[in-house]
Protein backbone atom coordinates (compact mmCIF):
# COMPACT_ATOMS: atom_id res chain seq x y z
CA UNK A 1 0.00 0.00 0.00
CA UNK A 2 1.31 3.68 -0.86
CA UNK A 3 0.71 6.39 1.75
CA UNK A 4 1.23 9.89 2.29
CA UNK A 5 4.59 10.34 3.69
CA UNK A 6 5.35 13.78 3.73
CA UNK A 7 2.39 16.55 4.42
CA UNK A 8 0.62 18.01 1.44
CA UNK A 9 1.92 21.17 0.11
CA UNK A 10 -0.35 23.63 -1.50
CA UNK A 11 -0.33 27.12 -2.59
CA UNK A 12 -2.71 29.09 -0.40
CA UNK A 13 -3.09 31.83 -2.99
CA UNK A 14 -4.65 31.73 -6.36
CA UNK A 15 -5.79 28.71 -8.31
CA UNK A 16 -3.66 26.20 -6.62
CA UNK A 17 -4.32 22.31 -6.85
CA UNK A 18 -2.59 19.15 -5.27
CA UNK A 19 -2.46 15.78 -7.54
CA UNK A 20 -0.50 12.70 -6.98
CA UNK A 21 -0.87 9.26 -8.51
CA UNK A 22 -1.61 6.36 -6.69
CA UNK A 23 -2.49 2.06 -6.90
CA UNK A 24 -6.05 1.65 -8.11
CA UNK A 25 -7.23 -0.16 -4.87
CA UNK A 26 -9.79 0.06 -2.20
CA UNK A 27 -6.50 1.26 0.19
CA UNK A 28 -6.36 4.33 -2.11
CA UNK A 29 -9.45 6.15 -0.45
CA UNK A 30 -8.12 5.97 2.88
CA UNK A 31 -5.12 7.99 1.56
CA UNK A 32 -7.54 10.44 -0.81
CA UNK A 33 -9.86 11.44 2.46
CA UNK A 34 -6.06 12.14 4.07
CA UNK A 35 -5.12 14.63 0.74
CA UNK A 36 -8.59 16.06 0.63
CA UNK A 37 -8.51 17.31 4.27
CA UNK A 38 -4.75 18.21 4.19
CA UNK A 39 -5.60 20.20 1.25
CA UNK A 40 -8.14 22.10 2.18
CA UNK A 41 -7.24 22.79 5.66
CA UNK A 42 -4.16 24.39 3.88
CA UNK A 43 -6.92 26.55 2.24
CA UNK A 44 -8.40 27.09 5.27
CA UNK A 45 -11.51 25.35 4.31
CA UNK A 46 -11.79 22.21 6.29
CA UNK A 47 -16.06 22.96 6.73
CA UNK A 48 -15.83 21.70 3.46
CA UNK A 49 -13.78 18.38 4.17
CA UNK A 50 -16.36 16.06 5.31
CA UNK A 51 -18.23 16.60 1.95
CA UNK A 52 -15.25 16.58 -0.05
CA UNK A 53 -13.33 13.55 1.90
CA UNK A 54 -16.58 11.41 0.59
CA UNK A 55 -17.12 12.65 -2.66
CA UNK A 56 -13.46 11.48 -3.16
CA UNK A 57 -13.74 7.76 -1.39
CA UNK A 58 -16.93 7.53 -4.14
CA UNK A 59 -14.90 8.57 -6.96
CA UNK A 60 -11.95 6.48 -5.67
CA UNK A 61 -14.27 3.19 -5.31
CA UNK A 62 -16.30 3.97 -8.60
CA UNK A 63 -12.52 3.96 -10.44
CA UNK A 64 -12.05 0.43 -8.36
CA UNK A 65 -14.97 -0.91 -9.69
CA UNK A 66 -15.33 -0.18 -13.14
CA UNK A 67 -12.00 0.22 -14.48
CA UNK A 68 -9.08 -2.15 -15.14
CA UNK A 69 -6.45 0.21 -14.59
CA UNK A 70 -3.48 -0.04 -11.86
CA UNK A 71 -3.16 3.31 -10.77
CA UNK A 72 -5.21 6.38 -10.37
CA UNK A 73 -4.25 9.97 -9.95
CA UNK A 74 -6.00 12.25 -7.40
CA UNK A 75 -6.67 15.86 -7.22
CA UNK A 76 -7.62 18.34 -5.16
CA UNK A 77 -7.98 21.67 -6.76
CA UNK A 78 -9.46 25.44 -6.90
CA UNK A 79 -10.31 26.11 -10.33
CA UNK A 80 -11.81 29.55 -9.25
CA UNK A 81 -11.53 31.42 -5.95
CA UNK A 82 -15.35 30.02 -5.21
CA UNK A 83 -15.18 26.10 -5.84
CA UNK A 84 -12.55 23.47 -4.64
CA UNK A 85 -12.99 20.46 -7.03
CA UNK A 86 -12.31 16.79 -6.20
CA UNK A 87 -11.45 14.40 -9.13
CA UNK A 88 -9.84 11.29 -9.92
CA UNK A 89 -8.16 10.30 -13.62
CA UNK A 90 -8.05 6.85 -15.03
CA UNK A 91 -7.11 5.53 -18.19
CA UNK A 92 -10.41 3.53 -18.86
CA UNK A 93 -12.29 4.24 -20.98
CA UNK A 94 -15.55 3.58 -19.68
CA UNK A 95 -17.77 6.97 -18.85
CA UNK A 96 -19.58 7.59 -15.77
CA UNK A 97 -23.09 7.18 -16.16
CA UNK A 98 -25.59 8.30 -12.92
CA UNK A 99 -27.35 5.10 -12.00
CA UNK A 100 -30.18 3.76 -10.74
CA UNK A 101 -30.08 1.34 -7.92
CA UNK A 102 -32.68 -0.83 -6.73
CA UNK A 103 -33.97 -0.78 -3.18
CA UNK A 104 -32.11 -4.41 -2.59
CA UNK A 105 -29.24 -3.71 -4.35
CA UNK A 106 -25.26 -2.82 -2.23
CA UNK A 107 -23.86 -0.59 -4.92
CA UNK A 108 -24.60 1.45 -7.44
CA UNK A 109 -25.35 4.64 -5.45
CA UNK A 110 -22.01 6.46 -5.66
CA UNK A 111 -22.31 8.72 -8.20
CA UNK A 112 -26.48 9.55 -7.26
CA UNK A 113 -24.72 10.41 -3.44
CA UNK A 114 -22.23 12.89 -5.14
CA UNK A 115 -24.92 14.11 -7.34
CA UNK A 116 -27.28 15.05 -4.35
CA UNK A 117 -23.99 16.53 -2.60
CA UNK A 118 -21.81 18.27 -4.81
CA UNK A 119 -23.05 21.73 -6.05
CA UNK A 120 -21.60 19.85 -9.79
CA UNK A 121 -20.13 17.28 -11.50
CA UNK A 122 -18.94 15.77 -14.86
CA UNK A 123 -16.32 14.29 -16.45
CA UNK A 124 -13.36 15.52 -18.32
CA UNK A 125 -11.57 13.64 -21.75
CA UNK A 126 -8.14 14.28 -21.96
CA UNK A 127 -6.87 13.50 -25.88
CA UNK A 128 -7.59 13.27 -29.10
CA UNK A 129 -11.52 13.43 -29.64
CA UNK A 130 -11.81 10.05 -31.63
CA UNK A 131 -9.31 8.30 -28.72
CA UNK A 132 -8.94 10.39 -25.84
CA UNK A 133 -6.03 8.83 -23.11
CA UNK A 134 -8.12 9.40 -20.12
CA UNK A 135 -10.68 10.62 -18.27
CA UNK A 136 -11.52 12.79 -14.93
CA UNK A 137 -14.37 12.08 -13.03
CA UNK A 138 -14.90 15.26 -10.70
CA UNK A 139 -17.11 16.86 -8.63
CA UNK A 140 -17.14 20.61 -7.26
CA UNK A 141 -18.08 22.16 -4.09
CA UNK A 142 -19.31 25.90 -3.77
CA UNK A 143 -17.24 27.74 -1.27
CA UNK A 144 -20.44 29.23 0.89
CA UNK A 145 -19.46 33.15 1.42
CA UNK A 146 -17.25 33.52 -1.63
CA UNK A 147 -19.69 33.83 -4.09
Amino acid sequence: MTSLSTPVQVAPTGHPAYSQTFPCEPPTAEIGRKLVRDALGVWHLDNLADVAALIMSELIANAVRHTPCHSIRLIVGRPSATRVRVGVVDRAPRLPVLGQAGEDDESGRGLLLIDGIADRWGYDLHGPDRRPWCKEVWAELLIKGAE
